[in-house]
This record gives C-alpha cells, structure tokens and sequence, in this order.
C-alpha cells in the first residue's frame, strides 16, 4: 500500500530488498560514506553529549536551571531565546509586550549573558545557541563575555544556529531579507575560522520543518539542499571550504516511527557525503555529517501526558542508534507548559539510562546488516536525492524559498498528517485511540509580568551607565559594514563591548536592509 506519509518497503524484507554494496554503501564507521557512524568508535569512545534545551524568564531564572541540569550530569548547555530576542527586539519595544520570556530567556545586552552563564566554565562546556536572524548579535555576546571573563575565542566552544532559510520556510522568526541574511550567515562562517573557534558556525536545521510537517524524506532533502546553498555561498564570499566545512553541523528530529528515523539518520549521513564530493570535492573532514537530535515536540500530546515519557524514550532510541553526536530529550508535560524541573530531569535521566543501562555504548551502529534497515535507507536516500534535484532545477535552496516550493511541500504534508490522525488511520494513543480521562499535571506559570518588568528595568540600568557617544560611533560603523562589503562580525562585537543592546545593532541593520515581505514567507 502507497503511503505518503512514510517510506514503504516489504515488512519483511529479504537481501534483494537492500540492493547496496556494502563496500560502497556501508564502508566502515568514521570512513566515507559515514553511513555506519561520523566518527570510528563512535560511542564505545564516548558517549553522545547530553545537551539539554533550556531557557524561561530572565538570565538569572536560566542560568538557576543551567547549573541544575549541569548538576544532575547534562554534559552540554542548550539555550532557548524568547521570541523579542530572535526577531531582534529589545525587551522596552512594544512588539515585545507581553512576549518577554514567554518561550526563552531574554536577552537585551551583553551583560544579561554574562548572568546566563555566571559560575559556568565556558572553556569547559559547550554551548549551543539556537538562535538565527539575531545570531551573529548574540555569537558577539559570547565572545564579550568570554573576554570579559578572561577566556580566549579560540577556547570558547558550541554552535550557533544560524539556519535562517528555515526561518523562511518553516518557523518564521526572519527580519531582513535573503541576499543580506546569508551575508550574515557566511560572515560567521569567517570570523569562527578567522578566530580559531572551536564553534559550529551553523546547524542546518530539519527539525523545525519537520515540526511543521516535513516527512522524514523532506526532512531529509530539504535540510541536505539548504546546506549545499550555505556552502556555495561560503566559498563564493571567499572562505575556503577546508576552513569552514569541517565546522558544520546538523540538526534533526526524532519522530516515533522507530526504524524508519534510525534509517533516515544513516541516509542523511550517506547522502551528505556523496553530495558533497560530487559537487564540491570535498575532502572527508567537510564531508562527514555531524548532528543533534532533538525528539520530536509535535509528538507530544497534552492528553494522557505521561505517555509522553514513553514516546521519548522511542524517540531517544532512535537517535542513538542513527548515530547522534549530541541530543535533548523533551519533557513529558511540554505539551501543556514549559517543563518542570522534574520532568526536566527525567527528560535527562532517559538519555542516562540508555548510555549507562541499555548497553548503547558497547556496539557500533548495531543495526547495520538488517536487510528491512538498509532497504529503508536506500529508499530514503533514493528519494531525498530526487527532492534535492526538484530543488536544483527550480535554481537552489534560496530560489525555491521564494517560490515557495518547500512551503507548499510541507503544508501538503501537514495536511495528510492531520487528515490521517482525524480520520483514525493514523493512531495516537491516547487522542483518537484509547481514551479515558486523565488527569493534567499541575501547571506553574512564572510571573511573567514581574519578569517583564525587572528585565526592563536591567535593560535601562544597562543604558543609563554606558557611554552613549561610544555607542552612538559603533552603530554607525555596523550601518557603514552594512551598507558596503566589509566583513559584519567585528564592528557587531565592538557595538556589543560598548553596550549597544540587541535591538540597536538589529534596528542598524534594519535601516540598511529593510526586512523581508516576501511571498514565500506569508
């Protein structure tokens, strides 16, 4: 039967099914392709980063459940930002009324991050920052509080999300237009190169498109085209791929249908280092595909919550035996407020279990050779490459943002999903399959008034003790770098050291570029 919300092949599946050389197709973990694994040893070296999402309220509420997680065994930070700092809004704008550390921490100056980070060796922990049209404002933060710390760039290490092609197709926290948004894009690429940072400058993301509907092949093409436009972009603003494609990274979903994700990881990883050999001569450090994983959001249902428990744990397995570099696990209640401490922590001791319990660690790509797991990676594979040509044909990744190609895709997906759910042919335990009554964990909201207001308040005191003519002289010179070629990174981290707020350098850079109206966007 034709399902074209999933890959199909025989349910029981024979060596015709899997029509790979296992020379050419699997090779060995850590070796071109990288189907078995990005690195040779993969977790009986170590384990996959336990790199845990988090971010409510102001720095300091953050910063409190940073130094638990990291105490509970979180080996990795992960950071949410509220949606006025991702669109590049300072906490006093009015378009942040009433947002202010609704879905992230708030972050207006440099010295809110340094409270984020206060009492966190960041020459010791990783930090991923999961932000895009604001990520160069907010990579300059880093790299301020580390000198102000005493911590050199080249010791500061994490990633940046910088997708912003994402934000166009799928999530939608875009400011400026596309031709001066991936200007940015590859200037991070630079300055991360340039400076010697142990920084990912990207992490091309499917997770959010699949969030909205994408299959697992559209996961799978979609984030694979757009990462091959941020490379051709690279290298035409003049940064060598040696220099900067060895520092990419990914990001992807784990969904519930347990096999079809532990192939699609193994697919991607495969189809990502043929591409890019073929179309760049990449060397196999710029080839291999590393990646985090988080599980999936929009599995999560607000009915019976504490099934939710167990559709991470499914979610978790997947990652883990698709090869994962780091990974979250989402909290049970997610679906009806931000998580609480408890589930928090259960969210991590799910990862801990599986790396310290579930003998994960003693076993290289375990499922390799599973003539029903090769055949439904040769089908993704298969599949994805014919997307990613479809993309190709319409001019590339950017080109078919503005046609709306990728929109148009994932609604279309989204609305068989929906049409599935409401019609039983796709089960959802507990939501159109074995029903009862249950009952909701209790909910505590923070005041997000009175953490409104304080953050406010921090934001003034900032503006009241810096000295305006200095900030005055750096925003004119993020307009100048603007308005002409110059790299964007450094007048962005002087702006920062002076104290102009994030919403200055994004109005700066608002004046020069305007903002994105584009049909595509809608």
């Amino acid at each position: 039967m034709n399902d074209p919300l999933r890959v199909v092949v025989p349910p029981l599946a024979h060596p015709a099914d899997w029509a790979g050389d296992p020379v050419h197709d699997l090779g060995e973990p850590g070796s071109f392709p990288f189907t078995r694994g990005a690195h040779a040893g993969m977790y009986t070296q170590r384990p996959w980063t336990m790199r845990q999402y988090a971010g409510f309220g102001g720095a300091a509420e953050t910063n409190a459940r940073f130094l638990a997680l990291l105490a509970a065994g979180q080996t990795g930070l992960s950071t949410a930002f509220d949606l006025p700092t991702q669109m590049g809004y300072d906490s006093d704008h009015p378009m942040a009324a009433g947002e202010v550390g609704r879905v992230g921490v708030a972050i207006d100056t440099v010295e809110d991050l340094k409270t984020l980070f206060a009492d966190i060796p960041l020459d010791r922990v990783t930090t991923s920052m999961t932000i895009n049209a604001t990520a160069a404002i907010l990579l300059a933060m880093y790299v301020v509080t580390g000198e102000e710390r005493g911590i050199a760039r080249n010791r500061l290490g994490g990633t940046v999300q910088n997708d912003v092609l994402k934000e166009y197709i799928a999530r939608g926290t875009y400011i400026y237009p596309a031709a001066p948004s991936l200007r940015l894009v590859t200037d991070i690429f630079r300055f991360v190169a340039d400076e010697g940072m142990n920084f990912n400058p990207i992490s091309v993301s499917g997770y959010h498109m699949r969030e909205a509907g994408a299959t697992a092949v559209q996961e799978v093409a979609f984030t694979l085209a757009n990462a091959l436009e941020y490379v051709r972009r690279g290298i035409d603003a003049g940064v060598p791929l040696a220099a900067f494609g060895p520092r990419l990274s990914f990001f992807f979903a784990a969904h519930n249908d347990l096999f079809e994700e532990v192939a699609k990881f193994r697919a991607a990883r495969r189809l990502y280092a043929r591409l890019m050999r073929e179309r760049f001569d990449a060397d196999d450090a710029s080839a291999r595909l590393r990646f985090h994983t988080q599980t999936g959001g929009v599995t999560l249902q607000a009915q019976q919550p504490l099934n939710n428990v167990v559709r991470v744990a499914v979610q978790a397995l997947a990652a883990v035996l698709g090869g994962t570099q780091s990974l979250h696990t989402n909290g049970y209640d997610e679906a009806l407020s931000l998580p609480s401490e408890d589930s928090a922590t259960l969210a991590l001791r799910t990862q801990q279990v599986l790396a310290f319990e579930s003998g994960m660690t003693r076993s290289i790509d375990p499922l390799a050779g599973s003539w029903y797991v090769e055949a439904l990676t040769d089908r993704i594979e298969r599949e994805a490459r014919a997307l990613i040509e479809q993309v190709d044909e319409l001019g590339g990744a950017a080109a078919a943002v503005e046609r709306g190609f990728f929109q148009q895709a994932i609604a279309d997906s989204a609305w068989a999903t929906q049409q599935a759910q409401e019609s039983g042919a796709l089960t959802v335990v507990g939501v159109n399959r074995f029903t009862d009554a249950s009952t909701a964990p209790e909910i505590r909201l923070p005041d997000y008034h009175t953490l409104e207001g304080e953050q406010r308040e921090r934001l003034a005191h900032v503006k009241s003790q810096r000295d305006a003519t200095a900030v005055a002289a750096a925003l004119a010179a993020v307009k100048l770098a603007a308005a002409g070629v110059d790299p964007m990174m450094p007048p962005i981290v002087t702006a920062v050291r002076a104290r102009a707020t994030l919403g200055e350098i994004s109005d700066a850079l608002r004046e020069v570029w305007g903002t994105y109206r584009g049909e595509g966007a809608r």
